[in-house]
């Protein structure tokens, strides 16, 4: 391994300047991610991105101007050092960068792949002041996170000596991971509590290998485990387990991280019939119990004409993942137009790439049947902008009159989910508020009950994978602070 030189220091930075001027940086174009053809990856998992080569990680960090005042960190919600891991993979020192990331991210070979970059640190970069393509932070994020997984050399924190203060962890999501990984730092033995037959959550259950292998995942969650984090599978708090038992086994503090699995429908006439499914239950039958593959028993509804309702991460997740799993024709129905769409921008090129059709502008209001009960047919409201609600979107308002119906023969609904109810409805003394979401402290992240704290879906109703492990971070430091002044 290279021998940790701090990016920061004056006379490294002298070095820099020396080596590459201002003007010669900014003159480098942004890296292009290498991608699988598409006509060959709809008929596979495989991952579409795949990575950065050395060299052009090398020269894509040599883009970094190293702000006096980087903006990028205060972008990220882990508050990761970005500067000094992109300015350690511009000196090739590969493993160093990946050092730096897991002072503060549990899991950057996660993130590196599905954080919106785009809206977070790479928002802030100082490129766009000059109307330029910022610094791909993503992207060197998940290659130094995937040299250090592939080189055989471990970067994880040494495993400290315990103080003997046992924590429990409810749900191995990604708030979960990200918590489970601080007080482990910190000495305390943490348990990690999953619901599910695999660790990982959402990461396993909601996002497709071919954006996320379970691989990657995996070794992540070994980190944790080198660390002295226990993982205890098939354990559903609030059912196997209750709040009170948690502190009959010991556990001096607890984390809720159970996040947002319960799915939501539209209430439109017809939501009932064969082949209109929720986009959780469709995803994890396929991620997470192998549903389609050899060797597994897992049932799954198979469609030519598929429809998927919404326009987030998840319907692009389900609407690619039909394709990959037959389906002539797949499409995504949204009742605003594609620059409201949620989605990464990525992943809509992705979709598109693959021959997904975008019917934008039109809600669907009905689903129709055949004799057998299976949906065959849905009508369509046709849709126009208005102006803009709460989020800043433009509401979409129904044409009077405008009504159309196409075939098709499933039918995967992605419009939102609920928090999982269980544990706000297992602990009566749980301030909940009317959307189910456990109620806490924004800045510390502690609930009503002062040993319980909370982060994540459970929390937000709905957030991304850097959000809910800045929740995961951020509860860690307020709840060893109020352990350490106990």
């Amino acid at each position: 391994m290279a021998t940790t030189i701090s990016p920061r220091d004056a006379g490294w930075r002298e070095e820099l300047r020396k080596a590459h001027s201002a003007k010669e940086r900014t003159a480098i174009p942004r890296v292009k991610m290498p991608e699988l053809d598409p006509a060959y990856r709809v008929t596979c998992n495989e991952e579409v991105n795949q990575g950065l080569p050395a060299e052009a990680a090398v020269l894509e960090a040599t883009r970094c101007m190293d702000c006096p005042d980087p903006q990028c960190v205060n972008g990220c919600p882990v508050n990761i050092n970005i500067p000094g891991f992109i300015k350690n993979i511009e000196r090739g020192a590969f493993l160093d960068a990946a050092l730096v990331l897991k002072e503060t991210s549990a899991l950057p070979a996660v993130c590196g792949r599905v954080c919106p970059q785009e809206k977070q640190c790479e928002s802030r970069c100082i490129y766009h002041k000059m109307k330029k393509e910022p610094v791909a932070i993503g992207y060197l994020e998940r290659f130094a996170a995937d040299y250090a997984r592939t080189s055989g050399d471990a970067v994880d924190a040494v495993r400290p000596e315990s103080n003997g203060i046992q924590i429990a962890v409810v749900g191995s999501g990604p708030a979960g991971l990200s918590f489970a990984g601080e007080m482990a730092k910190y000495g305390y033995e943490v348990t990690v509590f999953e619901a599910l037959h695999e660790i990982g959550g959402v990461l396993k259950y909601g996002i497709p290998e071919f954006r996320l292998p379970n691989a990657v995942v995996d070794v992540e969650i070994q980190g944790l485990e080198n660390l002295g984090v226990r993982f205890v599978k098939d354990a559903v708090v609030g059912k196997t387990f209750s709040y009170d038992d948690l502190h009959a086994m010991g556990f001096k503090g607890i984390f809720v991280a159970s996040g947002a699995g319960l799915p939501r429908f539209m209430g439109i006439p017809g939501e009932n019939y064969i082949g209109v499914m929720s986009c959780n239950e469709y995803l994890t039958r396929i991620n997470l119990m192998g549903a389609g593959q050899p060797g597994h028993d897992t049932p799954v509804l198979r469609g030519n004409r598929v429809a998927v309702i919404g326009g987030g991460n998840t319907a692009m997740d389900a609407v690619r993942t039909a394709r990959r799993m037959g389906a002539e024709e797949a499409m995504i129905v949204y009742r605003r137009s594609e620059d409201e769409m949620p989605a990464r921008v990525e992943e809509v090129k992705h979709a598109k790439q693959e021959g997904v059709k975008f019917l934008t502008l039109h809600n669907p209001v009905e689903y129709l049947a055949d004799e057998k009960g299976r949906v065959n047919r849905m009508r369509l409201q046709k849709m126009e902008l208005g102006e803009p609600d709460a989020s800043g979107r433009r509401s979409p308002v129904a044409i009077e009159g405008a009504v159309e119906e196409i075939d098709v023969d499933l039918v995967i609904v992605s419009v939102g989910v609920s928090p999982n109810p269980l544990i706000p409805n297992a602990i009566r003394e749980l301030e909940v508020s009317r959307r189910g979401t456990i109620v806490v402290n924004e800045k510390t992240m502690r609930s009503s009950l002062t040993d319980l704290y909370a982060g994540g879906d459970i929390v937000r109703g709905g957030a991304t994978v850097i959000l809910a492990m800045g929740d995961g971070r951020r509860a860690a430091q307020h709840m060893h602070e109020a352990l350490s002044d106990k």
